[in-house]
């Protein structure tokens, strides 16, 4: 079987919880307009080799809307549409990381 081939994959939680719940949930935190936004942008620049993904809970509610980047496994928090042209041209155009937006869970800075 043949394996995609993208340079980057990446996964934007869109979980959405009941409004009432303490945990909140990226979903209320505009997300999926985040995720879209971004897969737009990466389509009007011509960027190949992406892949951007809706994803389930991601069990960092309290830092969302949050987003993964793989293969590093490098843990976003993505709070507007800047963050998310931060990202593309540092992390995704250069490789580099984005420390700002980093959340903790990435030890290697």
């Amino acid at each position: 079987m043949m394996q995609p081939n993208y340079t980057y994959h990446l996964f934007f939680c869109t979980n959405t919880r009941d409004p009432e719940n303490p945990k909140g949930s990226c979903g209320q935190k505009c997300s999926m307009q985040l995720r879209n936004y971004m897969k737009t942008k990466i389509k009007e620049m011509n960027i190949s080799g992406i892949r951007v993904n809706a994803a389930g809970c991601l069990d960092e509610c309290d830092k969302g809307p949050v987003l993964v980047v793989y293969p590093e496994g490098v843990w976003y928090t993505i709070n507007n549409t800047n963050d998310v042209d931060e990202l593309i041209e540092k992390h995704i155009k250069n490789g580099q990381k984005v420390h700002r937006l980093l959340i903790d869970k990435n030890i290697d800075l």
